[in-house]
């Protein structure tokens, strides 16, 4: 038989004329229905198909996040009109609502009379009277000492003394800003929205609340932190003795939980069994009392012992295997002695009696009690037990296992109670652990992604979620990782959207781990993502920028380019809040920064201003091009990063072109000031030469008559020495010889200053040797007016250049005059100096080797 197509006779609907789709058939053709692989040309429902990927936006802080399955969530700047404001606060009935809501559901099935408070007056009273006056009250007992019990007894006596009434949390697997966040939750009217660090802070201040918080996990510093965020407010915090105690500074008072006494204890077992005990088992409670130090857990779970040997005491049929009665149960009891006999537990049974309990419960509940054991005592909500176990009655065994003492409630859902699990692992629950969260993990994976589930409902079911998917990883079967990868990518968005973002970090972290075990690298980038937008939302903006950057390149290598553009967006805004630009002068996105027109100035794409960078430039001075020691890429000083993490290759293109600037002006100046040889160079004015304007065009003021005067137009340049520092040379002839040692007809120089001129010779002369070509420095050369008056006048030039082809650097500073000397100085070349009118007669100076 098609199990797609199935035939009338199957459902016994051989007469049924209107199909499943609500089309006529014929007579006895049964109903019709359309195979489900099969998709129709067009969508009948268009709503639906969008319903498949569940997105769901919200507000995180000053973030606007879309929850995206698919591609992965997208972050973005929120508008300012879309920042929810200041929301209002919840009325009585709301807040009672909302407490209710809070509440485990009740199971279905028989339950027995929930046990009352016996011997807890006294403790009752002082923590009422504690958290009338403001105080904060830690109420400290062993596990099974009934704490819970005590704190919905005082919560009932506490409802009218605070403004914002009570409020009753959960601290199992809860941290401070966890806690903060369901405080501010059940106290303001908020929805879609999560606040951040420093506005929650701002909010929950003004709480004026009595937090009863059960299953506290920390203490301490953690604790004061928690105390210090809601001075408003006075706690009722009960924990175990194992857990750290607050500071003395805290003033919180201690309460310390002990068990019941012997008569309370009996009391109470009177009560679990609905009648008067026997001497016997009187007896045996009396030992049960002294082994278990009175704890009112282990008198719970021996009434049900007794229970379970009063029924089988009686008629088999008595009760239904949900423990149900029957109709026409039998009348025999443990009184009629028609019974057969039971013995009564041993002493050791009644100290850990979970064994012998599940022994004598239904094959559901033992099912179930397997799959606690497999998810480390986590009970998967009772809507999921007929799934789970294969029976459609399996739901009703909830209320069998809390009737007999192995359940606690812990916050909305339920716990195997204290030492339950230890005893079930003993006992051999644990054989086929793995195979039940394999099960119960793809039982999940569909359940979370179905569109039908809200957010709200898979965070509260998170715990049992998270218990499945860490008992696959790494696993024992090579498919055990790959269905904890689909759990974590179907129950990932759904914690985000339902704002239990502990539980959302432990999917993504877990999934992650898997992805990697299994080689799915397109799933590994997926959960890189949400730890980098997660760690963004938080503020961690380190951790965001690695998680990211893995995922982007993770993302690139499988050229993923819609996932890789939601990392990049991602990833430019952890750069806007660290107030920087990626290394190398790209924008996260990938971009180059666009090059700034001639009229304006180029401010980085980041959002900083220019006048921002600019100001913290170094002073000029010499560059320095060093190496990069850190990569590109990795973690750099949030300091240099935030402002010259973007300019820093600038600054180096800055530096070399001020550099290259600098040495093409050194070329071109001493290409202008080269005096590489005397030809076609006219009548300009060398650094050795003196002005030279033969042409009477009065140039200078010299009289042509005059010796003094220079030579005639046909002398093509005069010879200036360098003068000796204290003496002033004496105008003289240019053309006349002067005394010295001349330059060697081979071209060697000789031992004296070369002298341009050869004796007996006059007009033009050219030296034997051609000068070499030198770079000398460039300097300035300042040559005085011609001056009419016999006073010496200074002349700074440059040395001769040398036979190797560069000369010293040239002394700018020029000589100290001096008083002109009785007798005329010794010059190994004519003066350098203008000529000056002094006599009629010629006056030759003297040369003398130096």
């Amino acid at each position: 038989m098609d199990p797609m197509n199935r035939g009338p006779e199957e459902f016994s609907h051989a007469d049924d004329t209107v199909g499943s789709a609500g089309a006529h058939a014929e007579p006895g053709a049964g109903p019709q229905r359309p195979p489900r692989d099969r998709e129709p040309a067009t969508a009948e429902f268009p709503g639906r198909s969008a319903a498949l990927a569940r997105t769901v936006q919200l507000v995180s802080g000053d973030f606007l996040l879309t929850v995206n399955p698919v591609d992965g969530s997208e972050i973005e700047n929120c508008p300012p009109g879309d920042i929810p404001g200041r929301p209002a606060r919840l009325t009585a009935a709301e807040r009672a609502e909302t407490e209710r809501a809070g509440r485990p559901p009740l199971p279905a099935g028989h339950l027995a009379t929930a046990p009352a408070l016996l011997e807890r007056r006294d403790e009752r009273a002082r923590l009422v009277r504690l958290l009338g006056r403001g105080r904060s009250v830690r109420l400290t007992g062993p596990a099974g000492s009934g704490r819970s019990a005590l704190l919905d007894a005082v919560a009932a006596d506490c409802a009218e003394l605070a403004p914002d009434g009570v409020v009753r949390l959960c601290g199992h697997r809860r941290s401070p800003s966890e806690l903060l966040h369901e405080l501010y939750a059940t106290v303001f009217r908020t929805s879609l929205h999560r606040l951040d660090r420093t506005t929650l802070h701002e909010r929950v201040r003004q709480i004026g609340a009595i937090v009863v918080l059960d299953d506290l996990e920390f203490g301490g510093a953690t604790l004061e932190e928690l105390l210090r965020a809601t001075p408003e407010c006075a706690y009722l915090l009960a924990t175990t003795p194992d857990v750290q105690a607050p500071h003395s500074e805290s003033h919180v008072e201690e309460v310390f939980l002990s068990g019941l006494g012997r008569s309370a204890s009996l009391e109470l077992l009177e009560l679990a069994v609905d009648r008067a005990l026997t001497d016997e088992e009187a007896n045996w409670a009396g030992d049960l009392w002294f082994e278990s130090e009175g704890l009112p857990l282990r008198f719970v779970q021996a009434g049900a012992l007794l229970r379970q040997r009063d029924q089988l005491r009686g008629e088999p049929n008595s009760l239904d295997a949900y423990g149900f009665p029957l109709e026409g149960a039998a009348e025999a009891s443990v009184f009629s002695g028609e019974g057969r006999e039971i013995p009564l537990p041993t002493l050791g049974e009644g100290a850990a009696p979970a064994a012998l309990l599940a022994s004598r419960l239904s094959e559901a509940a033992r099912a179930t009690l397997r799959f606690a054991v497999a998810l480390g005592g986590e009970v998967p909500n009772q809507a999921h037990l007929p799934a789970l176990v294969g029976d459609t009655h399996a739901d009703a065994a909830l209320g069998e296992l809390l009737d007999s003492g192995l359940l606690s409630p812990v916050g909305a859902r339920y716990r195997l109670a204290a030492g339950v699990l230890t005893q079930l692992e003993g006992a051999g629950y644990t054989d086929d652990a793995v195979e039940r969260a394999y099960t119960a993990a793809q039982h999940y994976a569909w359940w979370t992604g179905h569109p039908s589930v809200a957010p709200e409902r898979a965070a509260a079911e998170a715990d049992a979620v998270l218990a499945a998917m860490s008992a696959l990883v790494p696993g024992a079967a090579s498919e055990h990782p790959a269905t904890a990868v689909k759990l974590a990518r179907s129950s990932a968005p759904a914690f985000a959207a339902g704002l239990h973002w502990t539980a959302w970090e432990r999917a993504l972290r877990i999934g992650s781990e898997a992805a990697r075990l299994t080689g799915e690298v397109a799933q590994e980038a997926y959960f890189h993502h949400e730890l980098g937008v997660l760690a963004l939302c938080g503020g961690s903006l380190d951790r965001a920028r690695a998680e990211l950057e893995a995922s982007i390149a993770l993302r690139g290598a499988l050229a993923d380019k819609r996932g890789t553009v939601a990392g990049r967006r991602a990833l430019a805004l952890v750069e806007d809040r660290s107030g920087g630009l990626l290394p190398g002068g790209r924008t996260p996105a990938g971009d180059e920064v666009p090059a700034a027109r001639h009229e304006e100035s180029q401010s980085p794409p980041a959002g900083i201003a220019a006048v921002a960078v600019t100001a913290q430039l170094p002073d000029a001075g010499p560059t320095l091009i060093t190496r990069r020691a850190t990569p590109v890429g990795s973690a750099m000083p949030k300091a240099r990063r935030s402002l010259l993490g973007g300019t820093r290759r600038n600054l180096v293109a800055a530096g070399a072109g001020a550099l290259l600037a600098a040495v093409l002006g050194t070329v071109v100046t001493l290409g202008a000031t080269s005096h590489n040889s005397d030809d076609g160079q006219g009548g300009k004015v060398k650094q050795q030469q003196s002005a030279d304007e033969g042409d009477g065009g009065g140039g200078l003021n010299a009289d042509p008559n005059d010796p003094g005067s220079t030579a005639s137009p046909g002398h093509k340049g005069g010879s200036a020495g360098p003068s000796k520092p204290g003496t002033t040379p004496r105008p003289g002839t240019s053309g006349q010889p002067s005394p010295g040692t001349s330059d060697s007809p081979s071209g060697h120089p000789s031992t004296g200053p070369a002298s341009p001129s050869t004796p007996g010779k006059s007009g033009s002369t050219k030296p034997s040797t051609p000068p070499t070509k030198s770079s000398p420095s460039p300097s300035k050369s300042s040559s005085p007016p011609p001056s009419k008056s016999p006073s010496p006048s200074a002349s700074v030039s440059a040395s001769p250049p040398s036979p190797g082809g560069s000369s010293p650097p040239p002394s700018t500073k020029a000589p100290p005059p001096s008083p002109p000397p009785s007798k005329p100085p010794a010059s190994t070349t004519p003066a350098s100096s203008p000529p000056t009118r002094t006599s009629t007669g010629p006056t030759t100076s003297a040369s003398t080797p130096s």
